[in-house]
Parts: C-alpha cells; sequence; structure tokens
C-alpha cells in the first residue's frame, strides 16, 4: 500500500499545502526520541528537495538539539478529510537561527510572529505515501492563538531569558546551540 519517491511531485505538495497539522519525529542517537504536532502557517515547500518551518519558543528545543547531533528527521502529514492519505518526508535537518546568513530570505517565506525561534530547513532525502485508511475524520475549527499571544505578552526579552531557562539544552542534556555559535553552513 506505500509508495515511494525521490521527491515531491506538485500533486504532494498541494497535500502538504492544505493541512492543517503536521508532526516532526527527531531522535538522538541515544536518549528519548521526540514527535511534535506542529500548525499556524508554518510549513513551506521551497522545492521538491526542501521544505522548512517556522519553529516558534517552546518548553523545549529537542529537535534542534537532535539536528546538531545528527542531522535525522522525519516529518509526517496525515489527512483527516473523506481523502485518506499519510505522507512521510525523510531527510537530514538543520536549525537556521535568526544569526544565520540565509536567515532573512528564509524569514520572508513565513508570516511574522512572536516566539520566532528558528527555522528548520529540511532536505528530502525519501518520500513515502501510504493510505491512511485507518485515520479518523476530523473537521478543522480553526488555529490556536494562545502560542503567539504568549510570547507577544512576554515581550522580546523575556522570550530571550526563557531561551536561556528552558531551550538551550534537549531533555537528554545535548546542547541547542539556540544563543551558542556553532558552524551554520547549509548543508
Amino acid at each position: 500500500m506505500s509508495k515511494f519517491y525521490s521527491e515531491l511531485n506538485p500533486t504532494l505538495q498541494n497535500f502538504i499545502q492544505e493541512q492543517k497539522i503536521f508532526f516532526t519525529a527527531t531522535a538522538p542517537q541515544q536518549g528519548r526520541i521526540n514527535l511534535s504536532p506542529k500548525g499556524m502557517d508554518s510549513f513551506k515547500c521551497i522545492d521538491p528537495l526542501t521544505v522548512a518551518y517556522l519553529d516558534l519558543t517552546g518548553s523545549g528545543n529537542e529537535t534542534a538539539a537532535h539536528l546538531a547531533e545528527n542531522e535525522r528527521i522525519t516529518l509526517m502529514f496525515c489527512s483527516f478529510t473523506e481523502d485518506p492519505l499519510i505522507l512521510r518526508l525523510y531527510g537530514k535537518g538543520q536549525s537556521i537561527k535568526p544569526r544565520h546568513q540565509n536567515w532573512e530570505s528564509l524569514a520572508l517565506l513565513f508570516p511574522s510572529m512572536a516566539g520566532t525561534r528558528q527555522i528548520i530547513l529540511v532536505k528530502i532525502e525519501s518520500v513515502q505515501t501510504s493510505c491512511g485508511y485507518g485515520v479518523p475524520l476530523y473537521e478543522f475549527q480553526q488555529e490556536r492563538t494562545n502560542l503567539v499571544k504568549w510570547a507577544k505578552q512576554k515581550g522580546d526579552k523575556a522570550i530571550y531569558d526563557y531561551w536561556q531557562l528552558k531551550n538551550q539544552k534537549s531533555i537528554d542534556g545535548l546542547p541547542t546551540y539556540l544563543l551558542e555559535k556553532k558552524d551554520e553552513e547549509i548543508f
């Protein structure tokens, strides 16, 4: 039932743009696997082999730590409508921070949102579809605004302080390099 592709074709790119939620999965060489739901207007297909998502401030920064260690990432989209489909993107990811030389050009792809922390850039190695017949039907109501409101109320200084306190290391103690300089070449 599954099918593999070497890149995102226009049909799959359109499917991605229609979805209101996607999931990211990363893992360190040793430690906990991280699986996170994402929403809002935060995902973009840059070309058939490159995608990116806007990463907002959260309670942890597992993805950045895992990518800094081994670059492995899987992104999953699934349809909750009448037409079932599951789409997985397997690739290598990199955390692009506001100090990165390519930040400005990548940030222009996304709406400006309070609490923006980094952009996760992914080079696709493999694309897989599967049926999704077992995924239930759900109806989208609206985006939550809590995270952006929280970040606006905190303000830039308090967000920076929050990053220092909560976003410097993964749960397993790996560095995220959020506020540290690290070799930041794009792939």
